[in-house]
């Protein structure tokens, strides 16, 4: 099967690729390293000949609602406009778990992205996910302040990226199945108690200072809106076995 995978060079997308092509399918990845513009919606004709799937795994690093509802609305829109005119068979999105519950800031445009897809005759399928292992470093790359790393308070539920890559393939595998269950990790944490655990497992210096984040957003991510309800699935590897693997050291030399 030839898939292409929208975002494939990012944190997800990379394991997308590589799961695709170890179960004999033919990836191909949509990125303007590769000729593709998503936003500017160059390149796309030429890259579907022969798709059967899509998977879009585009991420953007905002936190401002406009600037994500902008991009998820133009890719989406130009991705299955695209898809549209080539034929293609199945138009796959990774979302968040709670972005339509939630739909401030980023999961703003991940709330819009939901609701765009159903409206295409494109046959779909819409997975949502939890926030990956690789968060953690994420947030204090972002939040660092000096020797402080920030750490907002937050309840979550992270999930490998590599075990959510073959779930999105196991659907493309499947064929177009709308809505499927919520998939998450195999437990709750804390978001300053994985800072912490970062910190120590990646030699990183720095005093974690947990902030509670203000407005409706804030509270989301404290209240557990976040986090699968009943009939998710749910990935087995930890946090903890996370760090112990080694693939959080990738964090260390950036920080300091």
């Amino acid at each position: 099967m030839r898939i292409a995978v929208a975002g494939g060079t990012g944190v997800l997308g990379r394991h997308v690729v590589d799961v695709a092509r170890a179960r004999g399918h033919d990836a191909v990845v949509f990125a303007r390293g590769q000729g593709v513009d998503l936003v500017a919606g160059t390149g796309l004709t030429a890259a579907l000949d022969g798709v059967e799937v899509v998977v879009d795994v585009t991420s953007i690093p905002t936190q401002s609602a406009r600037e994500s509802d902008t991009f998820y609305k133009t890719v989406t829109r130009n991705l299955l406009a695209a898809e549209r005119a080539a034929g293609v068979a199945h138009h796959l999105a990774l979302s968040i778990v709670g972005a339509a519950e939630a739909p401030y800031g980023y999961y703003s445009g991940k709330a819009l992205q939901e609701r765009l897809i159903p409206q295409s005759d494109v046959p779909w399928t819409i997975q949502r996910a939890t926030q990956f292992h690789e968060i953690a470093g994420q947030i204090i790359e972002r939040l660092r302040r000096g020797p402080f790393l920030i750490a907002p308070l937050m309840r979550c539920q992270p999930v490998s990226a590599r075990e959510v890559a073959g779930r999105l393939i196991d659907l493309a595998e499947a064929g177009p199945a709308g809505r499927v269950p919520d998939f998450g990790g195999p437990q709750d944490e804390q978001m300053v108690d994985m800072v912490r655990a970062l910190k120590a497992a990646t030699g990183m210096k720095g005093w974690v200072v947990p902030v509670p984040l203000p407005g409706a957003l804030g509270r989301a991510l404290r209240d557990g809106t976040l986090i699968p309800g009943p009939g998710a699935d749910h990935g087995t590897e930890t946090f903890g076995a996370w760090l112990r693997s080694g693939a959080a050291s990738a964090f260390g030399p950036r920080i300091p």
